[in-house]
Protein backbone atom coordinates (compact mmCIF):
# COMPACT_ATOMS: atom_id res chain seq x y z
CA UNK A 1 0.00 0.00 0.00
CA UNK A 2 3.30 2.66 0.82
CA UNK A 3 3.98 1.82 -2.34
CA UNK A 4 0.97 2.80 -4.24
CA UNK A 5 0.13 6.14 -2.69
CA UNK A 6 3.74 7.34 -3.31
CA UNK A 7 3.67 6.11 -6.72
CA UNK A 8 0.39 7.84 -6.67
CA UNK A 9 1.76 11.09 -5.63
CA UNK A 10 4.69 10.82 -8.24
CA UNK A 11 2.42 10.36 -10.88
CA UNK A 12 0.30 13.24 -9.78
CA UNK A 13 3.26 15.37 -9.66
CA UNK A 14 3.99 13.78 -13.52
CA UNK A 15 0.99 15.03 -15.06
CA UNK A 16 1.21 18.42 -13.02
CA UNK A 17 4.63 19.14 -14.15
CA UNK A 18 3.79 17.90 -17.99
CA UNK A 19 0.87 20.18 -18.05
CA UNK A 20 2.76 23.24 -17.06
CA UNK A 21 6.25 22.85 -18.49
CA UNK A 22 8.37 21.36 -21.45
CA UNK A 23 10.98 19.17 -20.63
CA UNK A 24 14.41 18.59 -22.97
CA UNK A 25 16.33 15.73 -21.69
CA UNK A 26 19.36 14.17 -23.89
CA UNK A 27 21.78 11.69 -23.20
CA UNK A 28 25.13 11.83 -23.87
CA UNK A 29 26.66 9.95 -26.33
CA UNK A 30 26.60 7.19 -26.76
CA UNK A 31 23.34 6.64 -25.27
CA UNK A 32 22.25 3.31 -22.89
CA UNK A 33 20.42 0.72 -25.16
CA UNK A 34 18.28 -0.11 -22.51
CA UNK A 35 17.94 3.20 -20.69
CA UNK A 36 16.09 4.08 -17.42
CA UNK A 37 17.20 0.76 -15.67
CA UNK A 38 17.18 -0.46 -12.46
CA UNK A 39 20.09 2.25 -11.38
CA UNK A 40 21.77 1.73 -8.36
CA UNK A 41 22.56 5.15 -7.54
CA UNK A 42 21.10 8.59 -9.14
CA UNK A 43 22.81 11.59 -8.70
CA UNK A 44 21.62 14.77 -9.50
CA UNK A 45 24.30 17.37 -10.16
CA UNK A 46 23.78 21.10 -10.15
CA UNK A 47 21.15 21.69 -7.17
CA UNK A 48 19.40 24.75 -7.58
CA UNK A 49 16.08 24.74 -5.66
CA UNK A 50 13.88 22.60 -3.68
CA UNK A 51 12.12 21.95 -6.78
CA UNK A 52 13.92 19.81 -9.03
CA UNK A 53 10.90 17.25 -8.26
CA UNK A 54 9.45 18.61 -11.27
CA UNK A 55 11.82 16.75 -13.23
CA UNK A 56 9.93 13.79 -12.58
CA UNK A 57 7.70 14.96 -15.32
CA UNK A 58 10.72 14.25 -18.11
CA UNK A 59 11.00 10.39 -17.05
CA UNK A 60 9.19 7.74 -18.27
CA UNK A 61 6.47 5.82 -15.54
CA UNK A 62 8.18 2.78 -14.93
CA UNK A 63 11.25 4.64 -13.60
CA UNK A 64 8.92 6.29 -10.94
CA UNK A 65 7.07 3.01 -10.10
CA UNK A 66 10.59 2.10 -9.20
CA UNK A 67 12.01 5.20 -7.41
CA UNK A 68 8.46 4.67 -5.41
CA UNK A 69 9.33 1.13 -3.69
CA UNK A 70 13.07 1.22 -3.89
CA UNK A 71 14.16 5.00 -3.83
CA UNK A 72 16.51 5.96 -0.36
CA UNK A 73 16.76 9.94 -0.28
CA UNK A 74 19.53 11.54 2.10
CA UNK A 75 18.33 14.48 3.00
CA UNK A 76 19.27 17.35 5.35
CA UNK A 77 17.82 17.05 8.85
CA UNK A 78 16.87 20.61 8.57
CA UNK A 79 14.93 20.13 5.21
CA UNK A 80 12.96 17.33 6.63
CA UNK A 81 12.49 19.03 9.62
CA UNK A 82 10.37 21.70 7.62
CA UNK A 83 6.90 21.67 8.70
CA UNK A 84 5.55 21.90 5.08
CA UNK A 85 8.59 21.01 2.86
CA UNK A 86 9.81 18.01 5.13
CA UNK A 87 6.05 16.96 4.99
CA UNK A 88 6.00 16.73 1.10
CA UNK A 89 9.81 15.18 0.62
CA UNK A 90 8.38 12.24 2.97
CA UNK A 91 5.48 11.73 0.91
CA UNK A 92 7.84 11.00 -2.22
CA UNK A 93 9.91 8.47 -1.80
CA UNK A 94 9.66 4.99 0.72
CA UNK A 95 13.04 5.57 2.57
CA UNK A 96 13.83 9.02 3.49
CA UNK A 97 16.56 8.82 5.84
CA UNK A 98 17.69 12.55 8.04
CA UNK A 99 21.39 13.55 7.68
CA UNK A 100 23.24 16.20 9.64
CA UNK A 101 26.15 16.19 5.90
CA UNK A 102 28.54 15.00 8.72
CA UNK A 103 30.57 11.81 9.00
CA UNK A 104 28.71 10.81 12.11
CA UNK A 105 25.87 8.48 12.85
CA UNK A 106 23.06 9.48 10.41
CA UNK A 107 26.08 8.88 7.49
CA UNK A 108 26.55 5.52 9.04
CA UNK A 109 22.56 5.07 8.70
CA UNK A 110 23.02 5.58 5.28
CA UNK A 111 25.61 3.71 4.27
CA UNK A 112 24.22 0.60 6.49
CA UNK A 113 21.86 0.20 3.84
CA UNK A 114 23.28 0.73 0.85
CA UNK A 115 23.19 -3.15 -0.23
CA UNK A 116 20.04 -3.52 0.24
CA UNK A 117 17.41 -3.57 -2.98
CA UNK A 118 17.05 0.15 -2.92
CA UNK A 119 17.87 2.87 -5.60
CA UNK A 120 20.00 5.98 -3.91
CA UNK A 121 19.29 9.59 -5.16
CA UNK A 122 21.73 11.73 -3.67
CA UNK A 123 22.15 15.80 -4.79
CA UNK A 124 26.06 15.11 -3.88
CA UNK A 125 26.80 18.87 -3.60
CA UNK A 126 24.84 19.16 -0.57
CA UNK A 127 23.19 22.33 -0.58
CA UNK A 128 21.72 24.88 -3.27
CA UNK A 129 23.46 27.22 -5.65
CA UNK A 130 22.12 31.05 -5.21
CA UNK A 131 21.35 33.30 -8.06
CA UNK A 132 24.74 34.62 -7.87
CA UNK A 133 26.16 31.49 -8.45
CA UNK A 134 27.31 30.36 -5.31
CA UNK A 135 26.04 28.96 -1.60
CA UNK A 136 23.78 30.69 0.94
CA UNK A 137 27.58 31.06 2.79
CA UNK A 138 29.15 32.77 -0.59
CA UNK A 139 31.24 29.92 -1.44
CA UNK A 140 31.76 27.79 -4.73
CA UNK A 141 29.72 24.71 -5.49
CA UNK A 142 31.71 21.87 -4.79
CA UNK A 143 30.91 18.23 -5.06
CA UNK A 144 31.11 16.82 -1.40
CA UNK A 145 32.97 13.06 -0.14
CA UNK A 146 29.47 11.32 0.96
CA UNK A 147 29.30 10.02 -2.91
CA UNK A 148 32.50 8.38 -2.83
CA UNK A 149 31.62 6.79 0.36
CA UNK A 150 28.44 5.28 -1.35
CA UNK A 151 30.51 3.78 -4.48
CA UNK A 152 33.02 2.46 -2.47
CA UNK A 153 30.41 -0.17 -1.06
CA UNK A 154 28.62 -1.28 -4.27
CA UNK A 155 29.68 -4.24 -5.36
CA UNK A 156 28.27 -3.61 -8.84
CA UNK A 157 25.18 -2.02 -11.02
CA UNK A 158 25.18 1.24 -12.92
CA UNK A 159 24.62 5.00 -11.70
CA UNK A 160 22.66 7.55 -13.35
CA UNK A 161 24.48 10.92 -13.58
CA UNK A 162 21.86 13.99 -14.02
CA UNK A 163 23.41 16.92 -14.82
CA UNK A 164 20.63 20.00 -13.99
CA UNK A 165 20.03 22.73 -16.36
CA UNK A 166 19.25 24.27 -13.27
CA UNK A 167 16.09 25.85 -12.27
CA UNK A 168 16.95 29.19 -11.12
CA UNK A 169 14.09 30.58 -14.42
CA UNK A 170 11.53 28.60 -12.59
CA UNK A 171 12.37 29.15 -8.47
CA UNK A 172 15.52 30.12 -6.71
CA UNK A 173 15.99 30.03 -2.97
CA UNK A 174 14.20 32.49 -1.26
CA UNK A 175 11.41 32.61 -4.09
CA UNK A 176 8.16 31.05 -3.01
CA UNK A 177 6.08 30.56 -6.67
CA UNK A 178 7.37 28.53 -9.48
CA UNK A 179 7.03 30.17 -12.86
CA UNK A 180 5.30 28.15 -14.92
CA UNK A 181 5.73 27.20 -19.25
CA UNK A 182 9.52 27.29 -18.85
CA UNK A 183 11.88 24.49 -20.24
CA UNK A 184 13.55 22.58 -17.69
CA UNK A 185 16.89 20.84 -19.34
CA UNK A 186 18.68 17.75 -18.21
CA UNK A 187 21.65 15.97 -19.81
CA UNK A 188 22.40 11.98 -18.43
CA UNK A 189 25.06 9.75 -18.58
CA UNK A 190 24.89 6.09 -17.58
CA UNK A 191 28.07 5.12 -15.48
CA UNK A 192 28.89 1.49 -14.86
CA UNK A 193 30.11 1.91 -10.82
CA UNK A 194 32.45 -0.94 -10.98
CA UNK A 195 34.47 0.78 -13.89
CA UNK A 196 33.85 4.14 -12.68
CA UNK A 197 35.88 3.31 -9.63
CA UNK A 198 38.64 1.32 -11.43
CA UNK A 199 39.16 4.30 -13.46
CA UNK A 200 39.85 6.93 -10.42
CA UNK A 201 42.04 4.39 -8.75
CA UNK A 202 39.78 2.84 -5.95
CA UNK A 203 42.07 0.48 -4.46
CA UNK A 204 44.70 2.98 -3.59
CA UNK A 205 43.97 5.27 -0.57
CA UNK A 206 40.33 5.59 0.16
CA UNK A 207 40.67 9.69 1.17
CA UNK A 208 42.93 9.85 -2.42
CA UNK A 209 39.56 7.93 -4.16
CA UNK A 210 36.90 10.57 -2.68
CA UNK A 211 39.22 13.64 -3.59
CA UNK A 212 39.32 12.37 -7.14
CA UNK A 213 35.73 11.63 -7.36
CA UNK A 214 35.08 15.16 -6.03
CA UNK A 215 36.77 16.64 -8.64
CA UNK A 216 35.57 14.08 -11.32
CA UNK A 217 32.34 14.79 -10.56
CA UNK A 218 32.70 18.56 -10.29
CA UNK A 219 34.42 18.67 -13.65
CA UNK A 220 31.34 16.56 -15.42
CA UNK A 221 28.92 18.76 -13.99
CA UNK A 222 30.77 22.06 -15.50
CA UNK A 223 31.05 20.10 -18.92
CA UNK A 224 27.75 18.79 -19.38
CA UNK A 225 24.95 20.83 -17.53
CA UNK A 226 22.81 22.88 -19.93
CA UNK A 227 23.06 26.08 -19.73
CA UNK A 228 20.65 27.43 -16.93
CA UNK A 229 17.72 29.47 -17.73
CA UNK A 230 18.22 29.53 -21.63
CA UNK A 231 14.63 28.78 -23.10
CA UNK A 232 13.90 26.23 -26.23
CA UNK A 233 13.01 28.05 -29.41
CA UNK A 234 10.68 25.35 -30.54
Amino acid sequence: MRRIFNFSILLAIWVGSRIFYRFDFRWLEPAPKHPWGPYRVLTILDHTSLFEWLYAGGVPLSFLWRISGHAMVPIAEKTINRPIVGRFFKLLAPHMLPITRQADRTWKAVLDRVNEDVMIIILPEGRMMRANGLDRDGNPMTVRGGIADILAVIPEGTMLLAYSGGLHHVQAPGQHLPRLFKTLRMTLEEVDIPTYRDSLNHHSDPQEFKHLVKLDLADRRDRHCPVIGVESST
